[in-house]
């Protein structure tokens, strides 16, 4: 009894103690530089312009963003943009990320939560550590995107129907509702049917009655819908049908794979492409331990595939409940998401956590039988390290002449080489650069004394490398490609005003509009087609110029006033400043 009480009591001394630690890691990697980097691609932006026009227009269900746009998604995001963003009074890059920073921070700690108290502590960490420093994963909790936020809400809620199911389904699991129908208004029904439909088949293989788990879930997830439909009637009132044949692009028709575009359309292997590349650098550990296992058992399958498969079913039938439900957690979101033909790597991200878990089974399997693999994967790692930081010094002590760069992005990647030569280094910032360097030496010193976890120590790496790059790397190189400094100048030449954008397309449903200039202009940006102005200020890509002169040649005189030699992030087009009037009829 006495051992028993003192494992437990060490148990719950590493969970505090790891609790602590991964919020403080999540403080630092998540929340240190949200505001580093500029806008630097259309997606971002536009969510942010959403959240800009809630609080500017004082409409909450369904705001008109670029003059003639409303939202494609629900609003839970942008309204979470628009709370931030009350604290300093406007919404910036950072108000607009700090939702997927919190909301990645939360899914982090509650997952670790989730498995220390079943599976332990020491697991839960490594699954914890696997989920946060992982390529996709780090990339969205760091965006001013609705994917962080709706995947963490899908699998918050699967956690909080697990504790349902460990009470044998008594009661009602509003928690759990409450999540599903902020993931409903995260990004549509798909927030509240993969959560109900995991769970259903878990309980359906766990030999509850199918009756009994059917009305169950029907309830749960009519329940979920209630706050949804609020907002959805609310919405329809507003925008009428123009609204309703949004709701079917973006939820019937994109999963039925009969969307009036194409948007991000790949056939099922897609998926599998994008985990594997979503999880570097682990995927990196995984194909080094390969030429490490033994595979008897893959003789075993080839000789005996019957047999073979019993055993795997028989082996499913007695896994234990928490890694049943951590199992059809991954496969059934990857297996989802295979179905409609619109897919995209995030959209796998709820599916991360449990993968993890698996991960770091995986991890802690090959650290114990094949250490070596882990010392190799770390030694890539150092050389990465080696590389980027032999790199910067080759860059910033101008060895690396202009004339090396030539091609069609040569003007861009002379300008990122500039930015790097010319950015001026503080302390903060030579610090941040260091960091991994340091973290390195700390990693030799221990590898010879033998001390802590090699594991461990490799993590420590990984993520001073993801401090460095979202520290100083990332935004120094990202924020030569971002439209701010083109639009603070123009907003310097039109001070005040509409401004009209002129972009043609043949398919209007899936216009592009320059969101990050529109942004950093405070919205001020409206089509130039719509609008139909006598005269005022227009933005216009190089590729667009001759058709808007072939359109509109005849009615209307136009000066170039500004041209930035700048390539657009949002169109990818060199956009040039005119001033327009419309010519007097004789």
């Amino acid at each position: 009894m006495y051992n028993k009480k003192l494992v437990e009591h060490s148990n719950n001394t590493l969970k505090s103690q790891s609790l602590w630690v991964l919020t403080l890691i999540c403080l630092t990697m998540f929340f240190l530089f949200l505001g580093e980097t500029s806008f630097y691609s259309r997606g971002e932006p536009r969510e942010a312009l959403v959240g800009a026009a809630m609080i500017q227009q004082n409409n909450w269900i369904l705001p008109i963003t670029n003059g003639v746009d409303i939202a494609y998604k629900p609003p839970l995001f942008h309204w979470c943009v628009a709370l931030c963003s009350t604290v300093v009074g406007s919404v910036t890059e950072y108000t607009s990320r700090m939702p997927s920073a919190l909301a990645l921070t939360f899914m982090v700690l509650g997952g670790f939560s989730f498995y220390a108290r079943r599976k332990g502590a020491s697991i839960a960490l490594i699954t914890a550590l696997l989920t946060l420093t992982n390529f996709e994963i780090h990339r969205a909790g760091v965006a001013a995107r609705v994917d962080m936020l709706l995947t963490a809400l899908m699998v918050g809620a699967l956690f909080l129907l697990y504790r349902w199911y460990e009470r044998s389904m008594k009661g009602v699991p509003w928690l759990a509702i409450l999540c599903m129908s902020g993931a409903f208004l995260t990004k549509g029904p798909v927030g509240m049917v993969l959560p109900c439909l995991i769970m259903f088949i878990f309980c359906w293989i766990k030999g509850f009655p199918f009756l009994q788990i059917t009305w169950k879930y029907l309830l749960v997830g009519l329940a979920s819908c209630v706050l949804p439909a609020c907002w959805y009637y609310a919405a329809w009132q507003q925008g009428g049908d123009a609204f309703y044949q949004l709701f079917l692009e973006e939820n019937v028709y994109r999963f039925l794979g009969k969307m009036s575009y194409q948007s991000h359309v790949h056939s099922a292997p897609y998926n599998f492409l994008m985990l594997f590349l979503g999880f570097i650098p682990y995927t990196i550990l995984v194909v080094v331990s390969l030429f490490f296992l033994r595979y008897d058992s893959c003789k075993e399958i080839m000789k005996k595939p019957r047999t073979w498969w019993e055993r795997f079913k028989t082996s499913i039938q007695h896994m234990d409940d928490v890694r049943l439900f951590t199992l059809l957690g991954a496969v059934v979101t990857v297996l989802f998401y295979c179905i409609p033909s619109s897919k995209r790597g995030v959209y796998l991200m709820p599916a991360y956590p449990f993968i993890a878990y698996f991960l770091a089974e995986y991890v802690v399997y090959i650290q114990q039988s094949y250490p070596k693999s882990i010392k190799i994967f770390n030694n890539i790692l150092i050389g990465l390290v080696i590389t980027l930081f032999a790199a910067f010094l080759i860059i910033r002590t101008g060895l690396i002449p202009d004339t090396v760069f030539s091609g069609k992005h040569a003007l861009e990647n002379l300008s990122y080489k500039h930015a790097l030569e010319d950015i001026p280094l503080n302390f903060w910032r030579i610090l941040v650069v260091l960091l991994p360097v340091l973290a390195t030496l700390y990693i030799v010193v221990c590898r010879k004394k033998k001390m802590h976890s090699l594991l461990f120590s490799t993590f420590l790496l990984i993520i001073s490398i993801f401090i460095a790059l979202d520290g100083f790397y990332q935004p120094t190189i990202l924020n030569v490609k971002s439209n701010k400094a083109v639009a603070m100048h123009i907003r310097d030449i039109v001070p005040e005003g509409k401004i009209y954008s002129y972009i043609t397309l043949t398919d209007m449903n899936n216009r592009m509009h320059p969101f990050s200039i529109n942004f950093y202009l405070n919205g001020r940006v409206i089509p130039f087609i719509e609008s139909a102005p006598v005269k005022g200020y227009l933005l216009l890509g190089e590729k667009e110029y001759d058709g808007f002169i072939q359109r509109y040649g005849s009615t209307y005189e136009i000066r170039e006033i500004y041209n930035p030699h700048h390539r657009s992030c949002d169109e990818r087009d060199m956009i040039h400043l005119y001033q327009f009037k419309q010519k007097q009829r004789l």
